[in-house]
């Protein structure tokens, strides 16, 4: 053989080497993370007494349990080079930690698939009370594979099911204070915020006898003392008496189980976590010894949250401050793991529900909670009727950011019974006030057969349940045909259609459709006001109220030829809705494009205002604007956190177009604001959005999570059209007639957008 053919082959040999380093290491740029079972990311959490346990899984303590038999897989992708899919996958399953390259339990082989977060498992059988670990690679669309995932672990439940939802046990997280001041014998202590948690505290004396007084509250008075008598069953404020022993001990205050928000209605502290209390500040008198901080432990209980999964930031301290608040908000009203009013109660209420969901959603890449939350609801109802309504809304918003549609498929017939078809009329109005609630259409709702469900429009009314008063429903008249019902009634109609035919159900689906079209006709032949241009309360009525209006638009029911006599009709009233109102007002005022008001909404300073609650004192959402409108009303009431799912949703525009997130749509409407940042977890990976504007141009970043496709909507200015690039490429844009100027669709990847105007 030749010199010459031998340097050849070592040429080609060589070239070979390089071309096979390269496509290693660009497969290993693919990175497969954050592993999930049945939606949950950390199913190797172990927990005991509440807090995280390292070492090795055990039967001791809590971790969350894996219920179903078949559950679903999921992952992100990172690392892929921009407009990169998934082509394909494959998966490992094993029963020990040292076979999991041969996936002994389940190796799906390589699957053609673009799916990466609704992948059925279809191995060999789970068994109960088990631990298994699994892997997964992919491949791209030019079939480079991936390097394998780090295998994640996760157990299964005693019991498996066809269906059943897996949740996370609760967490504590042991927090100091932010500040301590001593005055004699008195010690003031301040966490910085206030959180549901327990007290626990070391101190130093050289004789037994010595009690002091321990005071715990949500808030102080001018002088910084604790409020001591806040109004009855509002601000939480409690108070006892610790004897001390000799020598250097550590005490923990057992708090007493109030009778209010521990009967049968309300959701209980689970044993391993035990009897909570929302508070800030705290008061030990009677010690006349140095206490340091780090002596004073509030041990908080909450949800698992990741509290970097989100963030928001802009040219407005304020709109910042809001977020900051609403956020926390969201973390600190998840001590029970399932969606409660507040402490006064700690029940589950659908309203409460439907706004934490969205709010949850928003800042934590987190689902188990929302789902077991609308899951509890769809069994035990109470008493309104649109919140009845509101758990189909619940469920769609459970299917469109997961993709999932086991849920759905399981409570089907339960789902269809909370249409409350049997109440409608004729003229395709549905009426509590017409006889037909009957001990069977309260069964099948599970609500007491005993009782009936009544319309609420908003709360609370100082009124009376459906009676004139100065309350939050801005003078609404109750009539036998609610507007605002028939809103509720109209959209679950609709998200029920888009449900019944995901699961080839196509006769309800159908059903569903006419129907939702007749009440849609019956709005605006019986409750249309023309020469109000806005509509009424009812249609016995020519009240027309805030509600009656911003529920329509924000459904979907106001004619294009509309909406702008309907806007002008909504300015007019201001913010005369409750905090738990506000969320459809914000929907509806940012559905209709009028992006500077929706701004003045969300960073007014007056007393109905989210910053109101700041300058109050609060620092997790109130249940109400003020203590003037709601003497009672909890200071930990997530209900009040409406920003932290209008900022990404609304003013950030974020919003997924198909269930799943598999396509998105990117509308910022930043009104006056000069930048606005922000990120928000997907099912699919993180979404970054930057956006800035002056009066010559607006420029957006975009981050596009792999596996996913982005519509990306940017607003137009005045008439001369303006020149668009991506990535300093020069693009042709879709102009809408609703103003604004739609992109070609982004695959995932990082973007430059720009408009120069």
């Amino acid at each position: 053989m030749s010199a010459s053919i031998v340097y050849f082959r070592r040429i080609i040999l060589l070239c070979f080497f390089i071309l096979g380093q390269f496509l290693t290491l660009t497969a290993q740029s693919v990175e497969v993370r954050n592993l999930a079972v049945d939606h949950l990311v950390h199913t190797d959490l172990q927990v005991a007494n509440g807090y995280v346990s390292a070492g090795s899984r055990s039967s001791i303590g809590e971790k969350p349990l894996i219920a179903n038999k078949q559950p679903v897989l999921g992952w992100e992708l990172h690392g892929m080079k921009q407009g990169a899919v998934q082509s394909a996958y494959r998966i490992l399953v094993s029963d020990q930690p040292d076979k999991v390259d041969s996936g002994n339990i389940w190796d799906s082989g390589k699957v053609a698939s673009k799916e990466s977060s609704n992948v059925q498992y279809t191995g060999k059988a789970l068994r109960p009370l088990a631990t298994y670990y699994w892997s997964v690679m992919v491949w791209d669309t030019e079939d480079v594979p991936s390097a394998w995932s780090a295998p994640q672990t996760f157990s299964t439940a005693g019991q498996l099911e066809e269906y059943r939802t897996s949740f996370y046990p609760l967490l504590k997280t042991n927090e100091q204070p932010q500040h301590l001041v001593a005055t004699g014998d008195v010690n003031r202590i301040d966490f910085g915020k206030a959180a549901f948690g327990q007290l626990r505290f070391t101190l130093d004396v050289a004789e037994s006898g010595t009690v002091v007084t321990v005071r715990l509250g949500e808030g102080v008075n001018p002088d910084g003392t604790i409020n001591r008598k806040p109004a009855a069953r509002s601000i939480r404020y409690a108070e006892y008496e610790i004897p001390l022993k000799r020598g250097h001990h550590t005490y923990q205050v057992q708090f007493r189980p109030d009778k209010q928000n521990t009967g049968p209605r309300a959701i209980h502290m689970p044993d391993y976590i035990g009897e909570v209390l929302p508070f800030r500040y705290v008061e030990i008198e009677g010690y006349t010894g140095k206490i340091e901080k780090s002596a004073i432990t509030r041990a908080t209980v909450h949800y698992p949250f990741d509290d970097f999964a989100a963030h928001f930031e802009s040219s407005d301290t304020i709109l910042n401050a809001v977020w900051e608040l609403c956020k926390y908000s969201i973390k600190a009203t998840s001590f029970a793991g399932i969606y409660v009013d507040g402490d006064r109660e700690r029940i589950p209420y659908e309203a409460d529900a439907y706004i934490n969901q969205l709010c949850h959603y928003s800042v934590d890449k987190e689902f188990s909670m929302a789902r077991r939350s609308h899951e509890y609801l769809l069994h035990n109802a109470t008493w309104p009727t649109e919140w009845i309504l509101q758990s189909v809304l619940m469920a769609y918003n459970d299917y469109l950011h997961t993709g999932d549609i086991r849920s759905v498929n399981h409570y089907y017939k339960d789902l269809k019974a909370k249409l409350l078809l049997p109440l409608r009329e004729n003229n395709g109005l549905l009426s509590t006030k017409n006889g037909r609630q009957t001990p069977e259409l309260m069964q099948s709702i599970h609500y007491n057969p005993k009782d009936t469900i009544r319309d609420i429009v908003d709360w609370p009314h100082t009124g009376g349940f459906g009676m004139l008063g100065n309350g939050e429903t801005d003078g609404f008249v109750f009539t036998p045909y609610n507007t605002v019902v028939n809103a509720f009634h109209y959209k679950a109609l609709m998200d029920m259609s888009k449900m019944a035919a995901v699961l080839g159900k196509t006769d309800d689906a159908t059903l569903f459709l006419e129907k939702a079209k007749k009440t849609y006709d019956a709005f605006q032949s019986l409750l249309w006001d023309r020469r109000q241009k806005a509509y009424r309360d009812g249609a016995a009525t020519d009240h027309a109220s805030l509600h009656a209006n911003m529920m329509a638009l924000a459904f979907g029911l106001v004619p294009e030829k509309h909406i702008n006599d309907v806007m002008k009709f909504i300015r007019s009233r201001g913010m005369a809705c409750s905090v738990y109102g506000s969320q459809f007002l914000m929907d509806a005022v940012y559905d209709a494009g009028d992006a500077d008001y929706a701004l003045s909404l969300l960073t007014s300073q007056a007393d109905r205002s989210w910053y109101n609650m700041i300058r109050s004192g609060s620092t997790i959402t109130m249940e109400a604007w003020d203590n003037k409108f709601k003497p009672n009303q909890d200071w930990n009431h997530a209900w009040g956190a409406v920003p932290a799912n209008i900022i990404p949703r609304k003013l950030m525009g974020i919003e997924p177009v198909e269930p799943g997130w598999k396509v998105f749509r990117v509308k910022p409407q930043l009104g006056s604001l000069e930048w606005a940042n922000i990120k928000t977890p997907t099912i699919k990976g993180t979404i970054e959005v930057s956006c800035r504007q002056t009066p010559e141009d607006y420029r957006m970043e975009i981050n596009v999570p792999a596996n996913t496709s982005a519509i990306v909507e940017l607003p137009k200015k005045g008439n001369k059209r303006p020149k668009f690039t991506i990535n300093g490429k020069s693009v042709k844009a879709t102009e809408k007639t609703n103003g604004s100027y739609t992109l070609p669709t982004l695959s995932g990847g990082r973007y430059a957008v720009e408009l120069f105007f």
